[in-house]
């Protein structure tokens, strides 16, 4: 798949790493549907530079076929809030499956998640209070659900489960581990966004999980280290991006 020729479908667009995944799209002259379920951030992803904008929910299938129809690739960035952390299905989970499920259906090429360290065979990554709390309101259980559920479906893809994510700008200086227990620490969102970008288009990340941490926010040491050809989409200028 050419990026030049790509159209990627962003779902949690209006987070904090969705925004940061779009940015990185539209830089390189990428083609971006961008998916929030906020219907107040439509017009602040229209203005970031989004080619469509799609008002849905992930908990709804509809909605879920409707943002895959067309695309190429799926970056999947959503994340539960804590009013949904009250009660009833997580995004990160059902959600999920309902993406990857009208994904397949659809025919699309690619799909890339964002994780995180401390779900499935990863768990020891994470500090045990933030485990606890997390499996205790459901998040980890719903992120090890839609781990399995596109691990178990016929798309190529690649599964990003990143440290304690931080506002701070990319580092470009990531240390990539494969196999679970390998890496902790934390990761600026933005470098998760870059690698997020490139997952697609990086054909020696197909069909793997890696965890993923900043070499500055490495916490203790890493073991089970892979080195990984990143493509990550070159910058374009927009004016050429607009031609």
């Amino acid at each position: 798949m050419r990026p030049e020729e790509a159209t990627v479908l962003v779902a949690g667009a209006s987070g904090r790493t969705g925004r940061e995944a779009v940015d990185a799209l539209l830089d390189a002259g990428i083609e971006v549907r961008a998916l929030t379920s906020r219907p107040a951030a439509a017009e602040t992803l229209e203005l970031q530079g989004a080619d469509e904008v799609i008002v849905g929910d992930l908990l709804d299938p509809g909605d879920a076929g409707r943002a895959v129809g067309g695309v190429d690739a799926v970056l999947c960035a959503v994340g539960s809030s804590l009013r949904d952390l009250l009660g009833g299905p997580l995004v990160d989970g059902e959600g999920t499956v309902d993406l990857v499920t009208a994904a397949a259906e659809a025919g699309v090429e690619r799909f890339a998640l964002v994780s995180s360290i401390g779900v499935g065979d990863s768990r020891p990554g994470m500090p045990s209070p933030f485990r606890v709390a997390l499996d205790s309101a459901g998040v980890l259980p719903a992120k090890e659900r839609a781990e399995r559920r596109l691990r178990a479906s016929d798309l190529s893809h690649t599964i990003l489960r990143p440290g304690g994510l931080t506002g701070a700008p990319a580092t470009g200086d990531v240390l990539v581990g494969e196999g679970g227990d390998t890496v902790s620490g934390t990761v600026p969102r933005a470098d998760v966004a870059r690698l997020l970008a490139a997952a697609p288009f990086t054909p020696a990340a197909e069909d793997r999980t890696f965890e993923v941490v900043a070499r500055e926010g490495l916490r203790g040491r890493p073991s089970g280290l892979v080195d990984v050809d990143w493509s990550v989409p070159v910058p374009v200028a927009r004016m050429e991006r607009e031609q």
